[in-house]
């Protein structure tokens, strides 16, 4: 943990790390025992750790566990999600049988969550739309259902809401993290002592929970998977998960098609990078998704896929996507529409056989709690077609026929619905894998007793099948392939070509041939394909599967996928690798003789240029942003484009109207604004990332400390790479948090450089309001209150003006969104008054509930309103002084 332990405690707290980043802290005397950070498969982790047993109660078996959840302060670290607490809230209510009615654990305690108040907010918003998806008539119109239709689906959520949405926080207790301690239980408190730094106390005993991942690290999966080595066939499906939420030993029901070379996945559960590793599948192979819903454990994956540097073709419903796109904005803090900045949004026809290149697929309605639609894919073969029938989170018939009811004004099913659905369960397919785990919301084995399709499959369980079920259909172990159309040629070498052409676009096919004229070898994971120190024989083009360079002390090294060049550096200088580079899945690489590739080089003239993009790319691993998942075809777009710069001591860095996002190749870089140093940026780090993100200019000049080489990438560019943009949002996310959490010493509102918008004129008067928020803390904490409360006017009255400015700019330049920027400085301004007036009433101005506000204020003005009309006041100059 870089130096630091995940928890520090003494005798009488019981304190366990169970992973890093994730700890579990009890009081027995108080009966609290708390998850401390939730990220995906948070449960099964517990699980194996024996810290959720089955236990008998007053006659009853039910589950122990966590009583309470303390949520991170980052909603996301090393491109994961830090606060899935859906599963955990499910394993208290239902399992541990808080909820339940007459179960000795239903004693009107409540899971308590606790966390800062926009994490709580985002959390409650996130499980209201985990728990029911779209909660209106209209919401589902909105989504291009129609409206009887929406009224009937309307009819079956509510059945399965015992007759009404209900808001999260009418089950859950919240726990908001105030200024100092906040009592748990009694004698129990919790208080923050830095970002993502918590210290419990019970009496004189406490405990120190550290929630911090090392950059670049990531969260460990609960399981460990063989590795596999897959043909990609004509048309397969490997199975890529059957278990459930609840599997400690499986990953949940998922599969991955192939069809004529191309990988598309149905589903994205939690670790879904750990399966994929497992089976030897780079993230940027990855074509597309087809996504059945919003539960976590076929959602939470989502974010590996944006970690690819393209934008991965998402095919869903428009209701399924709604509800995906909300459900991941409340975990982001980022807008619905957003979703489309990291997926390539296709939305499919209910109904209605839609056409995939050449893959057609069906999506069909099966009745959930949230929107579910179940899959058939299809494609033409001789004899007329082959069919895949995905039938993830069905309900059993048991279930169907007591929900029928026709009568429209109470929850129900129709008996006409019903009767569709139970058919689409039961037509035949060429391969058919279903939900069998039961309960009133899945499906159940005997209700395919009988079933006409050739192959059949049973998942979404976490337990084996019994004797029963193995009579009615088949299991699935990890990585198992049903190949349904073998493939009559290997796609492989069609790929090597279009890596070579990617790479050298301008050589004859004719001298491509002699490099591809060589075998394709299968290297095993874990195996060494260039050793630090020692000169390389071979260069190998990775065409499957993922590599990680490592040099020595690094922590983490750069993950490379299909289209990496390995070893042609030293292939061609002789000299010894700079790095090591090892398999981390098995890998299909074409091998190249290190003789044979110089005289390849030299007769094509390429050397200057290879040891040119060598460089550059060896730059970009090194970096945290750049250094996962791209594609040689996307380091060969950087390569291309990305310009030196070099900068003189004292020199400024040419900022000023450039679309661009800079890195430090070598020498040292200053932010500053007003004469100010606000950050600095060194070798290998990047700056100007926010202004990239919203198409701004930086307000602020970055002065070279010394002689200074950069590497200046054009923001389109970056913007159209999902994990470069995704990594930039958690950059930002962290900076934010020191608004939240300053540490002792400067300001408590430090401006940065990358808050600015790069409009200068509000920038200054921003800058203004982050300095009197400072005074008004710095008065407070003098013992001051008078003073601090006469600095809290003077603040609303320059932000009153501020918003006036700001109005006056938008509509003289004609901005189409000021009239709804007006209104929402109205509602702002009466935020604003309402916190004065309670600070008035106390006497005082309370330290962390100010902080809390300034940066919900801030985080909603400046870095999201804000920044949207700064982009068009760009492409306007004249107005921008």
């Amino acid at each position: 943990m870089q130096g630091h332990p995940l928890v520090r405690g003494v005798c009488g707290v019981d304190v366990i790390e169970v992973l890093p980043g994730v700890a579990w802290v009890e009081f027995p005397e108080a009966d609290l025992r708390v998850l401390c950070g939730a990220p995906a498969d948070a449960v099964k982790h517990l699980m194996k750790r024996g810290l959720i047993r089955s236990v008998e109660r007053a006659g009853v078996m039910a589950e122990t566990g966590p009583n309470a959840v303390l949520l991170s302060d980052l909603s996301s670290q090393g491109g994961e999600l830090c606060n899935l607490g859906e599963f955990p809230v499910l394993q208290m209510l239902y399992r541990q049988g808080m909820i339940l009615p007459g179960h000795p654990n239903n004693t009107g305690r409540r899971p308590m969550i606790i966390g800062r108040r926009d994490q709580l907010r985002a959390q409650m918003e996130y499980i209201h739309r985990g728990n029911y998806g779209l909660t209106s008539v209209e919401e589902l119109v909105a989504a291009g259902v129609s409206p009887d239709t929406a009224a009937e689906w309307m009819r079956v959520k509510l059945r399965f809401a015992f007759g009404a949405i209900r808001r999260p926080e009418d089950l859950l207790d919240l726990r908001e993290l105030e200024e100092g301690a906040t009592e748990l239980a009694p004698g129990v408190t919790v208080r923050r002592i830095d970002v993502n730094v918590f210290e419990f106390r019970h009496g004189d005993q406490t405990a120190t929970v550290d929630l911090n991942l090392p950059l670049g690290a990531t969260y460990e999966a609960p399981y460990r998977l063989g590795y596999r080595h897959l043909r990609r066939e004509y048309f397969s499906v490997v199975h890529s998960g059957e278990g459930d939420g609840w599997d400690v030993n499986r990953p949940t029901m998922g599969s991955i098609l192939m069809f004529q070379g191309r990988i598309f996945l149905i589903d994205a559960g939690p670790n879904l990078g750990t399966v994929l590793e497992a089976l030897g599948i780079g993230v940027h192979e990855i074509d597309g998704i087809f996504h059945t819903h919003c539960h976590d454990d076929h959602f939470s994956g989502l974010t590996t896929l944006v970690r690819a540097d393209h934008r991965v073709r998402y095919f869903a419903t428009p209701a399924v996507r709604a509800t995906v796109a909300r459900k991941l904005g409340a975990l982001m803090g980022i807008s619905e529409g957003e979703f489309a900045d990291f997926f390539e949004v296709h939305d499919l026809e209910w109904n209605v056989w839609n056409d995939v290149d050449g893959l057609e697929v069906l999506p069909l309605f099966s009745p959930h709690p949230v929107e579910t639609s179940v899959f058939q894919f299809r494609t033409l073969w001789e004899g007329g077609t082959v069919t895949y029938a995905h039938y993830a989170d069905i309900v059993s018939l048991r279930v169907l026929i007591q929900m029928v009811n026709d009568d429209p004004a109470v929850p129900g099913i129709t008996a006409a619905l019903a009767e569709t659905v139970r058919q689409t369960y039961q037509e035949p397919a060429s391969l058919k894998k279903v939900d069998i785990g039961g309960g009133l919301i899945h499906g159940e084995a005997q209700d395919f007793v009988g079933d006409p399709s050739d192959r059949l499959i049973l998942a979404h369980t976490a337990r084996a099948l019994n004797w029963a079920e193995k009579e009615i259909g088949s299991g699935a172990p990890f990585g198992t392939v049903d190949v349904l159309i073998a493939a009559q040629q290997d796609t492989t070498l069609a790929r090597a070509r279009d890596y070579l052409r990617s790479r050298f676009p301008h050589v004859p096919e004719c001298d491509l041939n002699i490099l591809l004229n060589h075998r394709l070898h299968t290297i095993n994971p874990d195996s060494l394909l260039v050793r630090e120190g020692q000169a390389s024989e071979v260069v190998h083009l990775v065409l499957t599967g993922t590599v990680e360079a490592l040099s020595a002390g690094a922590e983490k090294g750069a993950t490379l996928g299909a289209g990496a060049m390995i070893g042609q550096l030293e292939a061609l200088t002789g000299m010894p690798a700079g790095e090591t580079v090892r398999a981390v899945s098995f890998i299909t690489a074409l091998c190249v003789p290190a003789v044979l590739y110089r005289a390849f080089v030299a007769r094509n003239g390429l050397r200057e240029e290879i040891e040119h993009a060598a460089e550059i790319r060896m730059l970009l691993n090194r970096t945290w942003v750049f250094g996962e998942n791209l594609s040689a075809v996307v380091e060969n777009r950087i390569v291309s484009a990305a310009v030196e710069v070099r900068v003189a001591r004292g020199g400024e860095v040419p900022t000023e109207g450039k679309d661009t996002l800079y890195i430090v190749r070598d020498g040292l870089v200053q932010m500053g604004l007003n004469g100010d140093v606000v950050e600095g940026v060194g070798p290998a780090e990047v700056f100007t990332g926010s202004r990239v993100m919203v198409g701004a200019a930086p307000p602020c000049r970055a002065i070279a400390v010394e002689d200074t080489v950069l590497l200046a990438v054009p923001g389109e560019l970056v913007r159209g790479i999902p994990v470069v943009r995704w990594k930039l949002l958690e950059i930002a996310s962290r900076r934010m948090n020191r608004l939240f959490a300053p540490r002792e010493g400067g300001p408590a509102f430090p401006w940065l450089a990358e808050y600015g918008i790069g409009v200068p004129a509000m920038d200054k008067q921003h800058r203004q309001l982050f300095e009197m928020a400072s005074t008004v803390l710095a008065y407070q904490q003098a013992g001051e209150p008078a003073l601090a409360l006469d600095a809290l006017d003077a603040m609303i009255e320059v932000a009153r003006e501020h918003f006036v400015d700001e109005e006056k700019l938008l509509f003289s330049t004609g901005f189409p969104g000021a009239g709804e920027h007006e209104a929402v400085h109205a509602y702002l301004m009466g935020d604003v008054d309402r916190v004065r007036d309670q600070f008035k009433a106390r006497g005082h101005v309370a330290p962390e509930p100010f902080r809390r506000f300034f940066r919900d204020w801030i985080v909603q003005h400046i870095f999201r309103e804000d920044s949207r009309y700064a982009v068009f006041l760009t492409d306007q100059r004249n107005y921008i002084s």
